[in-house]
């Protein structure tokens, strides 16, 4: 044996065992320690068509996020006019993005004016009546933030999803303000809604009490868990307006199980500039009770006992461990920046995928046996040397997409079995150029190489074109498009290297074992 035949042959060898290594975890789940210690056990992952999960797509309400930007920038504007001694009263929203307050005194109009042109260009004039003036954020501005809203949402999912566990999630952006989202294998379809269209916003209140004025305070609602019946009941809570610290100031947030019969709570810990106000905070109103709300409900108000130094705080309620787990999630991810709508839900039950993986390998075994029976009947030993290069073809292939933890989708299937058709068709190229070489009268070996050497440039030439259409729909495709493309542009490398390299080396063995005879 040549040692050009010897390398090919090797090269061969080391592929196929490489590619069934990584395809022992796909179809062995139960691996031995030793295994997972040192070889491959990551298995092929199943798309969401195969696997069944959840399909939505969310509409973040990018009208909201300006509406807040609004509040944001009223509350700044009146702690610069009041530091600025300059009198003001009634503020108030006048449309969804401006606002407008009036003057006490008129004669300040004019320094008033100039603190807002130094400290707030992103507002602008909009009216100015007697002593009243309205303030409206400039058109880019809007923009910025409804862009800036999608972006900062489908990234704090993201990270949402992440932290939950879900395997090759799919998470984009789709239209303007809408964000798809793919969970394959997900088990729980309400949990997941709940944890990726959750607000979080996150604010600690002080409750009021007798030196408050009713027209500073706000009541909201909450559950009080009672350590007697271990129920929560839902009682009112009179909460101040301002809001002391918010969930920006978190740093960490982890669910921790409850004690003596207690429900399980979140441990956060705050940055360095929420330690320091939650310090000051409690140090200054001990015996008085800290209202923590999310999403505008009140989940805990402990009574300050002392002042509370080192940046940490706890949320306690009537919470599942599953609860406390994904409000850890939600804390720790970020809030959304504004409020999420689904406006469209698809769950896809893991039976419906089970029936399509078992069409898609009926038809991949049915087809492929009725080419191989063509392949020996047709051209005999040639034949069964294309079948063995087209078996070679597959377990490359599925061995390439275990190894890059590629995700296999019901379009995955028919790129899969579009390759083996396109394998077949270069064998066939191959066979019939090695036939006309032999009636010819070429000696075996003559013909082999003539066969290989004449059929490359039309394989090549047809591989490459489609190769660089599947590139193309890889790029601009979304989700199925994406699936069907990555398993044909991987099928036409391992097809070029089955049909070419493969089956070249298995032709030549042949010859050496028939006394250089070879049968087309």
């Amino acid at each position: 044996m040549n040692r050009n035949l010897t390398w090919r042959l090797a090269l061969v060898g080391a592929a196929v065992l490489l590619s069934i290594l990584f395809l022992v975890p796909t179809f062995v789940p139960e691996l031995p320690a030793w295994w997972r210690s040192f070889l491959p056990h990551q298995a092929i992952h199943l798309g969401l068509d195969l696997q069944g999960g959840i399909h939505m797509v969310l509409e973040v309400d990018v009208d909201k996020a300006v509406e807040n930007t609004v509040d944001v920038l009223m509350e700044q504007a009146k702690r610069e006019t009041r530091e600025a001694e300059i009198a003001t009263r009634d503020w108030k929203h006048t449309e969804q993005t401006a606002f407008s307050f009036e003057l006490v005194s008129k004669s300040r109009g004019e320094e008033m004016k100039k603190l807002f042109t130094d400290n707030f260009g992103n507002l602008e004039a909009a009216g100015e009546d007697n002593a009243r003036y309205t303030y409206r954020l400039i058109a880019p501005e809007i923009q910025g933030i409804k862009q800036f809203a999608v972006d900062q949402a489908l990234e704090t999912i993201r990270n949402r999803i992440d932290e939950f566990g879900v395997s090759e999630p799919t998470i984009q952006r789709t239209g303007q303000n809408g964000i798809l989202i793919q969970l394959p294998g997900v088990q729980d379809p309400e949990r997941a809604k709940k944890l990726i269209g959750r607000t979080a916003q996150l604010e600690f209140r002080l409750l009021a009490d007798n030196r408050t004025a009713g027209t500073d305070t706000v009541v909201l609602k909450g559950d009080e868990f009672d350590p007697v019946t271990k129920r929560s009941n839902e009682v009112t809570y009179t909460v101040e307006k301002t809001v002391r610290m918010t969930g920006d100031v978190v740093a960490d947030a982890r669910h921790r199980p409850g004690q003596l019969g207690e429900p399980p709570y979140v441990s956060l810990t705050l940055n360095g500039r929420g330690a320091q106000v939650f310090e000051r905070l409690t140090g200054e109103n001990a015996g008085r009770r800290l209202a923590i709300v999310l999403d505008g409900r009140v989940q805990s108000a402990p009574v300050i006992r002392e002042r509370i130094g080192g940046g940490r705080a706890v949320i306690t309620g009537s919470f599942t461990l599953d609860e406390a787990r994904d409000l850890a999630i939600v804390l720790r991810a970020g809030a959304l920046p504004a409020p999420v709508r689904i406006a469209e839900e698809r769950t896809v039950g893991p039976s419906l995928g089970r029936d399509s993986i078992r069409a898609g390998m009926r038809s991949f075994i049915i087809g492929g046996a009725l080419v191989v029976v063509f392949m020996v009947f047709y051209y005999r030993i040639a034949g069964v040397i294309a079948d063995l290069g087209l078996v070679v073809n597959v377990v490359i292939l599925l061995g390439v997409l275990a190894a890059f933890q590629a995700t296999l989708t019901l379009p995955g299937l028919a790129g899969i079995v579009l390759t083996v058709g396109m394998a077949v068709d270069a064998n066939v190229l191959i066979n019939e150029r090695i036939r006309e070489e032999l009636r010819r009268g070429q000696s075996s070996h003559a013909a082999l190489e003539a066969g290989y050497s004449r059929a490359l440039p039309a394989i090549l030439d047809s591989n490459i074109t489609t190769f660089l259409a599947g590139v193309v729909l890889f790029q601009f495709g979304s989700g199925p498009v994406k699936g069907f493309a990555l398993t044909l542009c991987i099928g036409i490398l391992t097809t070029v290297f089955g049909a070419v390299f493969a089956s070249r080396a298995l032709h030549e063995i042949a010859i050496k074992s028939q006394h250089d005879r070879l049968s087309v």
